[in-house]
């Protein structure tokens, strides 16, 4: 979709990048727009490699509090998740502080598979996908850390209950900068939150959390019964419960137990949802979708593609606030 967010670059201010990033030339470049926030172009060198580059938002755009260092947070949670057998792009650079163009720059080998979210799968097919991405999501979440939120940013907690409100509280603090509709006043919502932040105190180490792995996010293999070929795009990721991570992929519906993904997950990790646990995915769904919301405002998105997202996120919002 297309976003303020979004910095344009010249093929010669490309072709520039390229030979400083990984000292070869540009042979062709082709800009990929199915992203949010960061500019994000397939590019091939003149040496015959194919790369992507994503590209940060000009220094001086106002962002999300959350989303300062968005590529840092992604190149990091990229490698930790790669590390631990998470199948994941290969970083082949990451700049933090392009001396040219200012801002942080990835680069990446390009993937041959598929988005998910672009091929249609038999129900044998997506459950066993469906299954595979919650082994490859328990994987992601053994990756432990020693604070709590979203360290890059500078949204951290001592506990989950604190870092998480920060996490919130963050997201509604960007109200007043960015007025957005929403569907109760602020105070109301930060009192939502606080209210039901004690199930929070069940969680006693921050694991690394993905937060984004939705479909679109989710490359596949189709060279044989399908599979998945790599995650892609840590740029949410955060240090806290690994709960949240059934909130993408059960983005506007509900965690069921028939669900393979739960399936997945269990052959790797213990995951039990009693109430508590699902309040706990309640707060996170909320917490996401309050972000839908408010990005809109740094982003600008095009009235035309963004109304009916917007739309099913705020009944999605009001449906989840009032269970909380």
């Amino acid at each position: 979709m297309d976003s303020r967010t979004k910095r344009r670059l010249s093929p010669d201010d490309l072709a520039a990048l390229t030979r400083r990033a990984l000292g070869a030339g540009l042979a062709s470049a082709e800009e990929l727009t199915d992203g949010y926030a960061n500019a994000v172009w397939a590019l091939r060198l003149d040496d015959g490699r194919e790369v992507v580059l994503k590209l940060s938002p000009a220094p001086d755009l106002e962002q999300l509090r959350y989303e300062r260092e968005l590529l840092r947070t992604e190149a990091d949670a990229c490698r930790l998740a790669g590390r631990a057998g998470v199948p994941v792009p290969v970083v082949l650079r990451a700049c933090h502080g392009d001396p040219v163009l200012g801002g942080d720059y990835l680069v990446m080998a390009a993937l041959d598979g598929t988005p998910w979210n672009q091929v249609e799968l038999d129900e044998a097919a997506q459950r066993s996908v469906r299954r595979e991405l919650g082994r490859h999501l328990a994987t992601l979440n053994t990756v432990t850390g020693r604070v709590y939120g979203y360290p890059h940013a500078g949204i951290t907690g001592s506990t989950w209950r604190e870092a998480f409100l920060a996490m919130s509280g963050a997201i509604l603090d960007d109200v007043a900068r960015y007025p957005t509709p929403l569907p109760r006043p602020v105070p109301e919502l930060r009192a939502v939150f606080e209210g039901a932040s004690g199930v929070l105190d069940e969680v006693r180490v921050p694991h690394l959390v993905h937060f984004d792995a939705w479909t679109g996010n989710v490359f596949l293999d189709l060279g044989g019964p399908p599979r998945i070929q790599a995650i892609i795009d840590y740029e949410r990721a955060f240090w806290g419960d690994p709960l949240a991570e059934l909130v993408a992929p059960t983005l506007f519906g509900e965690v069921e137990e028939s669900d393979p993904l739960l399936a997945g997950y269990r052959e790797v990790r213990p995951l039990e949802l009693t109430a508590e646990a699902r309040t706990r995915i309640d707060l996170y769904r909320a917490y996401v979708y309050l972000i839908m919301l408010v990005e809109n405002g740094p982003r600008q998105y095009p009235e035309a593609d963004y109304a009916p997202l917007r739309d099913l996120t705020w009944s999605c919002l009001v449906k989840i606030l009032e269970r909380l």
